[in-house]
């Protein structure tokens, strides 16, 4: 057994394609707009552009003129998507999407990660596949900070993956083809621990981002979804600014509460 820290890490966000020599891209459709326009803020981020273009294409709201009825326009990412968020057009934010990995989280937070289903994606590391030699844990507050409490984790995990290396001496895993392996393996899972350390890809909307860190990091939220939003919420909120400007972050239990009052839009 082992001690663990939930990790997230950040792998990858939506792109924008201007041009390519196998397809048009952005820069051909302004073209094909005939419109001047360019993206106004050197500050904001390809997913943020993204989100603009496809809410300015709603009015053709790229420069007065194109849209007779548009006399006027929203000039700046950072303004545009403030305009966005401020009346609630959220969906132009679901074309946006970043690509997490959450490392060292247990089985409890994915069970409770994967509620949130809608508009995201999901990769788990397979327990069918992988065995279980050692475990990881982490311990919330209230275990780590009553030491009776903490052995008895401790040690009912020590037991467990005692038990695991005892079913794979059992069956002599180590020269079995794979096809027994996995068998076997998914049979030995079902005396795993659901706090056992594991790993998820998670991928999600912008817009979606948006509701799961303001609810997940909420002081009533379970305590290791708060950890992980919380280093979510670090790494967007700096990362996205127009997108997640309007955020505010309280400490509470030692814990980053994200609040907005532009709740769910």
């Amino acid at each position: 057994m082992h001690k663990v820290e939930p990790q997230v890490f950040l792998v990858g966000e939506t792109k924008i394609i201007y041009t390519s020599p196998d397809s048009p891209g952005l820069t051909d459709y302004l073209k094909y707009l005939e419109t001047d326009w360019n993206i106004y803020d050197d500050e904001s981020r390809d997913a943020e552009d993204l989100i603009e273009v496809m809410g300015r294409l709603c009015y053709r709201s790229f420069e007065p003129g194109l849209n007779p009825n548009v006399t006027k326009i929203t000039e700046g990412n950072k303004q545009y998507l403030e305009n966005i968020i401020k009346h609630k057009h959220g969906s132009v934010l679901e074309h946006s999407v970043v690509n997490f990995i959450f490392a060292d989280v247990s089985r409890v937070f994915t069970h409770e990660l994967v509620r949130h289903r809608v508009g995201t994606a999901i990769s788990q590391e397979s327990l069918r596949y992988v065995r279980l030699e050692d475990l990881g844990q982490w311990l919330p507050k209230e275990i780590k900070e009553n030491e009776m409490a903490k052995e008895i984790f401790e040690d009912t995990f020590i037991d467990l993956e005692i038990i695991q290396k005892r079913l794979a001496e059992l069956f002599d895993l180590d020269h079995k083809p794979f096809e027994i392996k996995k068998k076997i393996t998914s049979a030995m899972r079902r005396l795993a621990p659901i706090g056992l350390s594991t790993t998820i890809g998670w991928s999600t909307n912008l817009r979606n981002l948006r509701w799961i860190l303001e609810m997940r990091t909420h002081p009533n939220a379970e305590e290791e979804m708060r950890l992980v939003f919380g280093k979510v919420g670090k790494i967007v909120v700096d990362r996205y600014k127009n997108v997640f400007g309007d955020f505010s972050v309280e400490m509470v239990d030692g814990y980053e509460w994200y609040k907005t009052e532009n709740s769910k839009i």
